[in-house]
């Protein structure tokens, strides 16, 4: 049902699989507060971490898609990234109200992907594209932190003698330290151009 709606939304299924990964946030969270007697914690567990699943599956799909067909669009290459980090901060910050994931790291891996966001952004309308660095850092960061979260939202065991949380928390470790580590080498490369930049524009307030 939710997908034609989708469609009559969007101008493409890239943009429409992006919507979806959107609405599946609040429905992710909500799956947390519903009564015990409705949903056990186990079943919770295992429906938090389907959702996410899919959602980060849509990640990948809508982004093969769009370059597959063609139909890479302005609109969705804006709404991309927001519902990715939509997606990934809703879900840290279940995990630390959960008590299953620091906060510190939690703020680390959230406060980055807005700063960088806002500095790749500066950085692509003064010309300077990505490294090839900084994006294979990212998708290093983008494994660890997405087999953090489901290892972390799943909390059950699954494979005989591995701890499931265990495995999340040293994943969501890796992904914090790569997310301060291409933050590094973003700055690095930022630098020059905070001070010899033409387009800053300073005021007095």
């Amino acid at each position: 049902m939710l997908y034609p709606i989708l469609l009559t939304m969007s101008p493409n299924i890239p943009t429409a699989l992006t919507w979806l990964r959107i609405v599946l946030i609040p429905i992710f969270v909500a799956v947390y507060y519903l009564p015990d007697p409705w949903l056990s914690p186990v079943a919770k567990n295992w429906t938090a971490m389907t959702i996410f699943a899919v959602a980060a599956f849509t990640d990948w799909a809508d982004g093969y898609l769009a370059r597959r067909w063609g139909e890479v669009s302005a609109f969705g290459a804006f709404l991309d990234p927001v519902a990715d980090k939509l997606m990934v901060a809703a879900a840290l910050i279940m995990l630390v109200w959960l008590d299953r994931a620091e906060s510190y790291l939690a703020m680390v891996i959230i406060g980055r992907e807005i700063a960088i966001s806002a500095l790749r952004e500066w950085m692509a309308q003064l010309g300077k594209g990505k490294s090839i660095a900084v994006a294979f850092l990212g998708k290093l960061k983008t494994v660890a932190q997405m087999t953090a979260i489901i290892a972390l939202l799943l909390h059950e065991p699954l494979i005989p003698g591995i701890s499931t949380p265990l495995v999340g928390t040293i994943a969501l470790w890796v992904a914090a330290i790569l997310t301060l580590w291409s933050m590094v080498h973003y700055l690095k490369l930022a630098a020059p151009h905070f001070v010899h930049d033409p387009k800053v524009h300073h005021s007095d307030d």
